[in-house]
């Protein structure tokens, strides 16, 4: 079988239960939830109530009806943005953000939205004190962040971010598609007012599962338009939450399979979690950095980024060393971009990218050593 070393990408593969769980709902509860009073339409509306309980109480959320499920991060960011902001507001956010919020944030800036990208260094931080400054120089509406860097693996200062944005009255848009499942998010004690986070990375669900929350107080407008299952007498959208953002029949197997997603990771335990990423990252940066013709990209240094690693190889295209590694040695990796233009303009890579490693917690710190291995073999050949 192949090493799987995109866990950025996706996370693969799944805690067993995750399939059992997907498995047993397909088979066993086919109703549709919230679409009937038969047995199989409830035993469906508890897999989904299951599911904003879990994600409510591994996220710190008291409230899990301010939960709105979504096909993934993407999704959320969209209903977030188009949901909260109006012509004339402005936004802070980085040069680091994936094209999930860099393309609706061009889109809404053609309808008179403001946005202001803070620079990130060479390595991906964004400074605090810059972010805070630029969100204080004029009225802010939203200050948009990604948590970690989905190129450089960088975590950004959410501790010092967030509650500063809290205390200042400035809306938070939080960005977990590569933190959630890896550091702990409690939206409270960060001050977080929105996240967005998938559930197939990270929290070991599927594809096509995730979530925005919504901090009590805030009014989105809905950004899809439908059946919610009740209040079926109106043309309008619900005023309430979730059914105000949830629209059309939801993912009932790919919650149930994020529910057992996010209870494997506390049988886990995010601290362990934590630790074996830092233990593969640690091994990846120093095995890499022995290797000529090797450039790393990034902090350097495992405790401060996520699982996330980027390189080239000097004389070779990136896609290239990801095509090899893949069919010489049936381990894969992302090349490119990674959807992320302005963060590699920010350290220095576009157009080409680069190589991105992606390990996961089911990654064996052998297959680690056989990814270095494969890497020495093809930059020794350049």
């Amino acid at each position: 079988m192949a090493i799987y070393l995109d866990n950025a990408a996706t996370s693969f593969p799944k805690p067993e239960a995750v399939y059992c769980r997907i498995d047993e709902a397909l088979r066993q509860a086919g109703g549709n939830p919230g679409r009937g009073g038969h047995q199989l339409s409830l035993d469906a509306s508890r897999i989904v109530f299951t599911a904003r309980e879990a994600v409510a109480n591994f996220f710190g959320i008291s409230d899990s009806s301010r939960i709105a499920f979504t096909s993934n991060a993407t999704e959320a960011i969209n209903l977030a943005l188009f949901g909260f902001l109006q012509p004339g507001d402005r936004v802070v956010t980085t040069n680091m953000e994936h094209n999930a919020v860099a393309r609706p944030l061009r889109a809404l800036q053609e309808r008179g939205v403001e946005v202001v990208k803070v620079a990130a260094d060479r390595y991906g931080f964004v400074s605090a004190e810059d972010f805070c400054r630029a969100c204080a120089v004029a009225p802010t509406a939203l200050a948009v962040l990604g948590h970690i860097s989905n190129v450089t693996g960088t975590i950004q200062d959410l501790v010092t971010i967030g509650p500063w944005c809290r205390n200042h009255g400035v809306t938070l848009l939080v960005d977990a598609a590569q933190s959630a499942g890896l550091l702990p998010i409690d939206v409270e004690t960060l001050g977080i007012d929105l996240l967005a986070a998938p559930g197939h990375k990270g929290l070991y669900g599927p594809v096509g599962s995730g979530f925005l929350y919504v901090r009590p107080g805030l009014e989105l407008v809905p950004l899809l338009y439908g059946g919610t299952g009740a209040n079926s007498h109106s043309d309008l959208m619900p005023e309430v939450m979730p059914e105000r953002l949830e629209s059309g029949t939801p993912n009932t197997p790919g919650l149930a399979g994020l529910t057992a997603g996010i209870a494997w990771l506390e049988e886990v335990g995010l601290a362990a979690i934590r630790e074996h990423e830092i233990k593969c990252m640690s091994r990846l940066l120093a095995g890499l950095a022995a290797l000529p013709d090797l450039v790393l990209y990034g902090p350097g240094d495992a405790a401060q980024c996520g699982g996330v690693l980027s390189f080239n190889i000097k004389g070779l295209d990136p896609s290239t060393v990801a095509f090899r590694l893949d069919q010489e040695f049936s381990i894969c990796v992302r090349a490119g971009l990674h959807c992320a233009p302005d963060a590699h303009r920010a350290i220095g890579t576009y157009p080409v990218g680069t190589v991105r490693v992606s390990p996961g917690m089911m990654n064996s710190p052998e297959e680690i050593e056989e990814f270095i291995a494969a890497v020495a073999t093809i930059s020794s050949k350049n």
